[in-house]
């Protein structure tokens, strides 16, 4: 806390034998300024803020009411303190002040030590609340710190995970990361929708985008003879495939055990477990249908389908962002939440965009001009 003796006062009267006093009684305590009226007054307090204003009442042109006003008005002197000071005891005159913002109240003639002890206690008062301000923005800006460390470590966790799958499944390459532009740019449209603009909150999104490249964490747990065949898969095979829901939904509990519950950590388990779930209810792996189906995991069933839809696999060529469009709009209401197939019938430029900057190759690339 700064020593009171450097605190600077403005004294406004426009009586100068009442200036005098106010400079005999306070100017060996403090920097001590005056001014002879409001307007003089709000000039010098523009160009330097004090530290307090003692502030008569009845002045012509300007009264202190209007100069008072003026000042609490304004963001760069609303916080000064101000004590009016007027020959006026009345218990409107008092009311007035106060109700503008005044901190205190003192009448003439003056009390010198009643007038030291006022402007001594609001000093303190003022630089107490200044320096509680300081302190709140450096413990705010401490956890702003910490949380950005929080959500980069996060990130890395994330990414480290979710490249162990892509290591397992190479044809993957960047798909991750135009899965992850994809949940976003879904989800952020349907916010705009006002069944969705309470469940969808730019924090959810930024989990949900943050997440979203965990969703096939769970292949690290499939044999290489089934997850890198490069042929169809026979029935066990496609059920064992089928597991890498469980693999990952198991994976994800055993970091909340660990870490505790924390919301990416529940939005990924719902990602992982739920998006190969279908909108009709023949999905896996629990056959859940509609809404029973979470939201993060029926966005990621339309990201997902349409990325392994424009890329190349042993067993297919990618197919154009045409025909990709066709096939998820043909899935509304069977494999798709038809809310989100309308969003993406709109906004369906934004992830050929999203595509083509994370795109792998020229043949994809072709195809997503087509």
């Amino acid at each position: 806390m700064m020593e009171l003796s450097h605190c600077r006062v403005l004294a406004v009267d426009d009586t100068k034998l009442n200036l005098d006093i106010l400079v005999n009684s306070l100017g060996a305590d403090y920097e001590l300024a005056v001014a002879l009226d409001g307007v003089t007054a709000l000039k010098m307090v523009q160009a330097s803020p004090p530290d307090l204003i003692l502030l008569d009442i009845m002045m012509p042109g300007m009264n202190g009411y209007e100069v008072l006003a003026k000042l609490k008005s304004r963001p760069e002197t609303s916080a000064v303190p101000v004590i009016m000071i007027s020959a006026l005891s009345d218990l409107h005159t008092k009311s007035r002040g106060f109700q503008l913002g005044a901190v205190d109240y003192v009448s003439k003639p003056f009390e010198v030590e009643e007038l030291r002890a006022r402007v001594r206690t609001h000093l303190s008062l003022a630089q107490a609340h200044k320096d509680l301000r300081r302190h709140n923005e450096i413990l705010e800006e401490k956890v702003r710190e910490r949380t950005r460390e929080l959500i980069l470590t996060q990130q890395a966790t994330i990414e480290s995970m979710a490249a162990l799958a892509e290591y397992r499944d190479p044809e993957t390459g960047l798909h991750i990361h135009r899965v992850k532009g994809y949940v976003t740019l879904l989800a952020e449209e349907l916010r705009s929708l006002p069944n969705y603009a309470g469940l969808l909150s730019r924090d959810y999104i930024e989990i949900l985008a943050l997440s979203s490249p965990l969703h096939d964490i769970g292949k690290v747990g499939v044999p290489d003879q089934i997850l890198l065949k490069p042929g169809p898969l026979n029935a066990d095979e496609f059920r064992e495939m089928q597991r890498h829901t469980d693999y990952g939904r198991n994976a994800i509990l055993s970091v909340q055990k660990k870490l505790g519950s924390m919301p990416f950590l529940k939005i990924a388990e719902d990602i992982v477990y739920t998006h190969h779930e279908k909108w009709d209810g023949t999905g896996y792996p629990r056959g859940l249908a509609g809404t029973d189906i979470p939201l993060s995991g029926r966005i990621m069933a339309l990201a997902d389908v349409y990325d392994a839809l424009i890329s190349r696999r042993v067993y297919k060529a990618p197919f154009t962002h045409t025909r990709a469009m066709e096939i998820i709009i043909d899935g509304a209401g069977t494999h798709f939440d038809p809310d989100l197939v309308s969003v993406f019938g709109e906004f369906a430029p934004g992830f050929r965009q999203v595509a083509l900057f994370n795109s792998e190759s020229d043949e994809q690339r072709e195809a997503l001009m087509c």
